[in-house]
């Protein structure tokens, strides 16, 4: 089976209305490393991580995530939040989807696109949680 991969079109009222952003999953050996540096981040800085977290559902464990990558220190979370966005790509033609390419400075104009963009890669690894609780 091939790793997940949505596209993302932007719909909100900024500069970044309708542009398209490619999101592919990390390999299993980047996210495992990924998963393992997150935990031990979130133990390093007290996070408590919920008994039934297995149970939680899809969306209730990216928005958990989320919540329990906040309790982490900046410095713990910047390298995590960093390659989570080196999983998204930029669509320069929203009409051909064939083309994509690695994120430049100026294709994302807004801070809220950001986050998404950085909430939808999340969602797309949030497996490993499961995989972890079961």
């Amino acid at each position: 089976m091939a790793r997940k991969e949505i596209y993302y079109t932007e719909e909100g009222k900024g500069r970044d209305n309708g542009k398209v952003f490619f999101i592919r999953e990390m390999s299993a050996t980047a996210a495992e490393w990924w998963a393992i540096r997150a935990g031990l981040a979130m133990a390093k800085n007290g996070v408590k991580i919920p008994d039934d977290i297995a149970k939680m559902g899809m969306v209730g464990l990216s928005q958990i995530g989320f919540d329990l990558l906040g309790g982490i220190s900046p410095a713990d979370a910047k390298p995590l939040l960093d390659e989570l966005m080196a999983c998204v790509q930029f669509v320069p033609n929203p009409s051909d989807h064939s083309i994509k390419r690695g994120l430049i400075e100026d294709d994302i104009e807004e801070v809220s696109t950001r986050l998404k963009l950085r909430a939808e890669a999340f969602k797309l690894h949030v497996d490993f949680f499961k995989a972890a609780a079961n």
